[in-house]
C-alpha cells in the first residue's frame, strides 16, 4: 500500500530542508517565502532492520524495503483558507496526503527571516491549524446545505444521520477544535464521516525543528509545543533539520553512523520520522522471503491473511486458500523456512487469522 505524509508549516520553518534530507529528491531551500510553489515529491524507504537480517539468511537475488512517499507542500499563511498566499492550492495539496508532518520552527536564528517576525512554535501552530479548521467548517457548511432538507423531511435515514454528524462537526471547528478531536459512536458513523475528507481529521506529527545543540533534549520552544498539544490525539518528534542534512550528504553508512554518535543521537531523525508515522497511521510490516526476493509490505493493523494477500495482488485476496506464517523470532532462532518447518515453526493459518508484526508469510491460492 502507498502511504503519502505532507509537510506543512509557515514559510521558512525547514520543511524543504528536511524533505531534502528524508528524500533523494531535491527541493529548493532559500530564506524568503514561497520559495517553493509547486509541491515537491520524493520516495523513501522505511528503515527496518529486520530485512538486512533475512538478506543475510536466504540471500535472495533482491530486497525491496517498502516505501513512503513525502509531498513538501508550500508555505502556508494566515488567510490561507481564503486563498491567500496560493492557500487553495496548498490546501488541495493537503487534501491528497494520508497523514500531515507539521514542521514547526523550534531554533533561534538572525540569518533566517520569520514570516510573522518572531520565533513562537505555539502561534505558528495554531495559525496552521486555524486555517485548516476554517477550510474544513467551510466543508461542514457546504454539505449541510444540501443535506439539511434532505434529512428534516425526507425519510432517508442516512441523510440524517449524516446531518446529525455534520452538526457535531460543526461544533468542534466553531470552538477551535479540529475534526480528529470529535468522538464517532458507531463503524457506520465513522464511514460518513470519511467521505467528507476533512483536513483536520488526518493523522498529525508534529515535527520540532531545533538547532543541533537541541537534537538531543530538545528545549524551551519544544516543551511548549508538547504543552499544546497534550489533549490532542497527534504525535511530536524532534529533529534538528540541518543536522539531518548534514547526515544525509554523508556518502558511507559508516560516516553517518559516526557522524549521529558524535552527536549523541541513536539513529537519524528521518529513521525515526518514518517510524513515528507508521505509528500515527497504525501500520505495520509483514515479509514475504524467497530466493528471487525478500520483500517487506505495508498493511494496517488488524488485517486479516487474505486482505494482506491482497496487498501483493488481487488474485491473492480472491483465490485465497491459506497462508503459511513463521514469526520472524522462530526464522531468526532456525535461519531458514526448511528448519522452521521441521521444528514445527510453520504455522498453517486461515481466513480469520489475523496478521502480526514481523510475519513472514507465504500464501497459497487458487484463481
Amino acid at each position: 500500500m502507498s502511504l503519502q505524509c505532507g509537510i506543512v508549516g509557515l514559510p521558512n520553518v525547514g520543511k524543504s530542508t528536511l524533505f531534502n534530507c528524508l528524500s533523494s529528491a531535491r527541493a529548493q531551500a532559500a530564506n524568503f517565502p514561497f520559495c517553493t510553489i509547486e509541491p515537491n515529491m520524493g520516495v523513501i524507504t522505511v528503515p527496518d532492520e529486520r530485512l538486512a537480517v533475512l538478506e543475510k539468511l536466504v540471500k535472495p537475488q533482491r530486497v525491496i524495503p517498502t516505501t513512503v512517499e513525502i509531498v513538501d507542500i508550500a508555505g502556508l499563511v494566515k488567510g490561507a483558507s481564503k486563498g491567500e498566499g496560493l492557500g487553495n492550492q496548498f490546501l488541495g495539496n493537503i487534501r491528497e496526503t494520508d497523514a500531515i508532518l507539521h514542521v514547526l520552527r523550534c531554533f533561534d536564528d538572525n540569518n533566517v527571516v520569520h514570516v510573522d517576525g518572531s520565533v513562537n512554535p505555539v502561534r505558528d501552530k495554531e495559525i496552521i491549524d486555524a486555517e485548516l479548521q476554517l477550510k474544513d467548517l467551510e466543508t461542514v457548511e457546504n454539505r449541510i446545505s444540501r443535506v439539511q432538507k434532505q434529512a428534516q423531511t425526507g425519510g432517508d435515514k442516512s441523510a440524517k444521520r449524516l446531518y446529525e454528524i455534520l452538526l457535531k462537526y460543526k461544533s468542534a471547528l466553531g470552538q477551535g477544535k479540529s475534526a480528529r478531536t470529535v468522538a464517532l459512536d458507531n463503524a457506520e458513523d465513522r464511514r460518513l464521516a470519511q467521505g467528507l475528507f476533512f483536513l483536520t481529521n488526518k493523522p498529525a506529527l508534529y515535527v520540532c525543528n531545533v538547532d543541533e545543540a537541541s537534537a538531543v533534549k530538545g528545549n524551551l520552544y519544544v516543551e511548549q509545543v508538547r504543552e499544546a498539544v497534550r489533549e490532542e490525539e497527534a504525535g511530536l518528534l524532534v529533529v534538528a533539520a540541518k543536522t539531518e542534512a548534514d547526515i544525509a550528504e554523508l556518502e558511507t553508512f559508516e560516516e553517518r553512523q559516526l557522524f549521529l554518535q558524535e552527536a549523541g543521537l541513536p539513529e537519524s531523525g528521518a529513521a525515526r520520522l518514518i517510524r513515528a508515522a507508521y505509528k500515527l497511521l497504525n501500520l505495520e510490516t509483514y515479509f514475504t522471503a524467497g530466493e528471487p526476493e525478500v520483500r517487506a509490505w505495508t498493511y494496517v493493523k488488524g488485517t486479516k491473511a487474505p486482505q494482506a494477500a491482497g496487498i501483493i495482488h488481487t488474485d491473492f485476496e480472491k483465490g485465497f486458500i491459506r497462508a503459511e506464517v513463521i514469526k520472524y523470532a522462530d526464522y531468526l532462532k532456525y535461519g531458514s523456512e526448511a528448519a522452521c518447518r521441521e521444528n514445527g515453526k510453520l504455522a498453517v493459518e486461515g481466513r480469520d487469522y489475523v496478521v502480526q508484526d514481523g510475519d513472514i508469510m507465504h500464501f497459497r491460492f487458487n484463481v
